[in-house]
Formats: structure tokens, sequence, C-alpha cells
């Protein structure tokens, strides 16, 4: 399910003052003090990153190009997704860097990094040098091109490589339920 953060409301005298009011529903939405222990989240290091396409496919919550917010409880568990161009191997190589700092949430913790081809066919070796080092700090998972979702079509079959993150994503989801 993909979390939006609910308009501010003010605090409630009877509940504490401790929760916010979706701004269509009157029902009141518990703030959280902390990230959510359950799911994944697809953080976009850049926009058209393929964080929302991730989501469709392999489910979790979209958080777009920002750090998961635990007011609206999303998950601790988080993947980095990047074009593999220069610019979206930049931004990856940023946030990143962002996370080394601490300039994260904290209990954010990183699953990995996500590369989805922004071209069909083999990488320049500048290029698969900027990978090495991504994979030198965190694993690293590669999507190919996949021609169908250029004209807005579902492929007949996903590429292994997506299947395999699948496992990766439910493997660490399970593991974090423990």
């Amino acid at each position: 399910m993909v979390l939006r953060r609910p308009r501010e409301s003010g605090p409630d005298p009877e509940q504490g003052g401790t929760f916010r009011v979706r701004e269509h529903d009157e029902r009141p939405v518990r703030h959280h003090h902390t990230l959510s222990g359950q799911g994944i989240g697809w953080i976009g290091a850049h926009g058209g990153a393929g964080a929302t396409t991730l989501t469709r496919l392999l489910g979790g919550a979209d958080i777009g190009c920002r750090w998961p917010d635990a007011a609206i409880g999303e998950p601790a568990r988080v993947m980095v997704v990047g074009r593999s161009n220069l610019d979206g191997l930049r931004a990856v190589s940023r946030a990143l860097n962002a996370m080394r700092e601490g300039r994260h949430p904290a209990g954010m913790r990183l699953v990995g990094v996500v590369l989805i081809a922004d071209a069909p066919g083999r990488l320049p070796a500048p290029l698969l040098g900027r990978i090495r080092l991504l994979r030198s700090i965190a694993p690293v998972h590669r999507v190919p091109w996949i021609p169908s979702y250029r004209v807005g079509e579902e492929p007949k079959r996903l590429p292994r490589q997506v299947t395999r993150l699948a496992g990766v994503v439910d493997a660490r989801s399970e593991r974090g339920r423990r």
C-alpha cells in the first residue's frame, strides 16, 4: 500500500495531542515515532528512477524521492532506486553518501540499491566502474531494459533479475518480522 502524508489538523486534547486527521476522512491516524518494521520502501534517488514500477511489481511502499517518514508508518527497510545512466548513478551515490553521513531517519536500514537500465544493450565502461564502486558500499541489483514498458504494456514474462529481486525483498521482509 502506498502511504501518503496526511494533512496536519492539530492536536486533540482528549487523545493526548498525538494524532493527525486525514483530509478526506475524519478518523484519527495515530502519530508514529518509529519507522515500521513491516514491508519494504522504494526510494527514488531521482525522478523517474522506477520506484513506482517496482512498487507495482513487487509490493511495498513507494516513498518517492525522500526518506521514509515515521509519522505515517513508512517502512524502515528501504531500497534506493536509480537509472543506470550517469545522472542516475550520481543520484544514487549522493543518497548513499547522505546515509553515510547520518542524514536519514533513525532506524532506517538499507537493503540494497536497484539500478534500472536506461536503455537496451551493454553499459559503457565508465558506468560499469561506477557500479563497481556502488557494489563496494551496498548490494546492487540490476534490472534490464524492458521494451514493453516503454509503450505502456506489461511484459509477457518478467526478466529473471526482477524475479530474483522479488526473492531478495521477500527474504529480507520475512527476516525482519522475526
